[in-house]
């Protein structure tokens, strides 16, 4: 094995987010980004040698130039295996899948996520370790600081490896195994689902859904189990192979970039479900017939039905949700008697609370709910639960929604993206917050739109209940009287500026006040937000880039 010892120097800003590393492909592109970071990887990884690890990707731009250089690296590095989907294609929950169901030591994950594509787009790599989940912030940590005192990385001097035929084949001593990239995770999925009462839905001529997998990686998923397993007709799937520059689109699943869905599900014909996917497939969007849900309110329909699906007819460990989600899913919680469980951003800390069994399922806002099925969050999934409910209930989503606001009162929700803000302006507005915090309880705010008593205001910090590791500095959250309460945060997903995520929550119980417009409902809100951290005077933005 022709092993080469190529010298390197540490590059600047390699730290990991809460998804792993972003940046543009134009920088990925260039050697030895890349190739400095795996290495760095794998220099923060113990008793690997002979192991087999998991590798994949979203499809996009430079994934299958990655997946080679990867490949050769593993090989002179000293794992044994390699399951590497194929065409270098595994959404992100089927690699989780893939990693517990054969046991691998751990799991490179090539994605953006939600982030465009192409060759101007953006590209992502990020671990997860052997329970499937991503890595934690002390091994997210140990690659950061090991990434700043590279002096060399390893890699193959062999050909690249044909990753469109299923098989195995040799990479020095490394065995690789070109996979099929769905099969597994539909296993796992059609185990937890009634597929017989979903398929005889789907057949039955009456009920029509619309799955846009916005030519991203779930195209293949979608194919496999909503047409050829549960038979729906072909037309059910839009949008459904999976294109490098994602068609020019934008893959993530809310009302402003899954344009087509949206106009299809608020056409007069509109067909009586809708879902979306993202980039690698662990997001979802949910629609009814001209009725949109909110990832809030999607998890807590979901915990409120669980018991309808096969996997979960025993009931739920608990629920877990992050931070900036809304409390709806709290209210079913304590209702059915079980834990409930705050986090901060980012699917890695629900890893614990899962491996723990404190939790069955969990959610974040950023349209991401999952169970202990996986340790990512699944796009598909939650569609296949949500067929499942509507299978068994046989009623419509706004119905399904509008009793269970009836029963636990709704939790008007929204979030606001400023996208692409000046990273210093971002970061002024944020810690002028910060200065605030000790002095804005007890305060009366009078604005036009009324009069707001703060009663609490703090930046959100995290004490893991499994293994007491302290997470700081997770958002700033404040309070009202009332039980409403405003949340900012800056996101760790972006690859241009900063990410502004400004969350806006008021709870009513009366149904008949269950009717008013989410954002004509959520008004004060808006204004107070603006008010407390100067968006408009500190970023130069007069309207959010995205509300969800």
């Amino acid at each position: 094995m022709n092993v080469k010892t190529i010298a390197t120097r540490p590059i600047a800003g390699q730290r990991p987010g809460t998804s792993g590393l972003r940046k543009k492909v134009t920088v990925f592109e260039q050697t030895p980004y890349l190739e400095n970071f795996v290495q760095a990887i794998f220099d923060s990884l113990d008793g690997y040698a002979g192991q087999t690890l998991v590798l994949g990707g979203d499809g996009r731009y430079h994934n299958a130039a990655a997946i080679q250089t990867i490949l050769k690296m593993a090989a002179a590095n000293g794992f044994g295996r390699v399951l590497v989907g194929r065409r270098g294609i595994l959404s992100t929950p089927a690699a989780s899948c893939v990693i517990r169901k054969h046991r691998a030591y751990g799991g490179i994950i090539l994605s953006a996520s939600h982030n465009p594509g192409g060759p101007e787009g953006d590209f992502g790599i990020k671990y997860n370790t052997g329970n499937g989940g991503p890595a934690p912030e002390k091994i997210t940590e140990a690659i950061y600081a090991n990434s700043g005192k590279l002096t060399r990385y390893l890699t193959l001097d062999a050909p690249d490896v044909d990753l469109d035929l299923l098989g195995s084949t040799k990479l020095g001593d490394l065995q690789v195994e070109v996979i099929d990239p769905v099969a597994d995770h539909a296993d796992l999925l059609a185990s937890l689902f009634d597929f017989d009462k979903i398929g005889a839905l789907l057949r039955s001529g009456t009920f029509r859904m619309c799955f846009d997998a916005m030519h991203a990686v779930t195209g293949p998923y979608a194919h496999e189990i909503f047409i050829k397993r549960l038979g729906a007709p072909a037309g059910s799937v839009i949008n459904g192979v999976p294109l490098e520059d994602f068609g020019g689109g934008h893959p993530d699943p809310n009302p402003t970039y899954a344009e087509q869905l949206i106009a299809t599900m608020f056409a007069d014909d509109a067909p009586d479900f809708g879902a979306a996917s993202d980039g690698d497939g662990d997001r979802n969007m949910i629609v009814g017939r001209r009725f949109i849900v909110t990832p809030s309110d999607s998890l807590a329909v979901l915990a409120a039905n669980a018991t309808l699906a096969p996997g979960y007819a025993g009931g739920l460990a608990g629920v877990a949700r992050s931070m900036p989600t809304s409390a709806a899913a709290d209210r079913v919680a304590e209702k059915l008697g079980i834990g409930c469980y705050e986090t901060p951003t980012g699917w890695k800390f629900f890893g614990n609370l899962l491996d723990a069994g404190k939790v069955t399922l969990c959610g974040e806002e950023s349209a991401g709910t999952g169970s202990d099925h996986v340790r990512e969050k699944d796009g598909v999934w939650a569609v296949l639960f949500w067929l499942n409910v509507l299978a068994e209930r046989k009623l419509s989503v706004e119905a399904i929604l509008r009793d269970h606001w009836k029963t636990y009162g709704r939790n008007y929700y929204s979030r606001h993206d400023y996208e692409g803000v000046d990273s210093a302006a971002a970061n002024g507005l944020v810690e002028h917050l910060r200065a605030q915090l000790a002095t804005l309880p007890g305060r009366r705010l009078e604005l036009p739109q009324g009069t707001f008593h703060v009663k609490s205001a703090d930046d959100f910090a995290y004490t893991d209940p499994v293994d007491g590791s302290v997470s700081t500095k997770q958002g700033i959250r404040v309070g009202l009287a009332d039980g409403s309460r405003v949340v900012f945060r800056l996101s760790g997903t972006g690859t241009e500026g900063a990410t502004l995520r400004v969350y806006l929550e008021r709870y009513v119980a009366d149904p008949a006040q269950h009717a008013i417009e989410t954002q004509q409902a959520l008004g004060g809100l808006i204004a107070l937000a603006d008010q407390l951290a100067g968006i408009r005077e500190r970023t130069g933005r007069d309207t959010p880039t995205v509300i969800t």
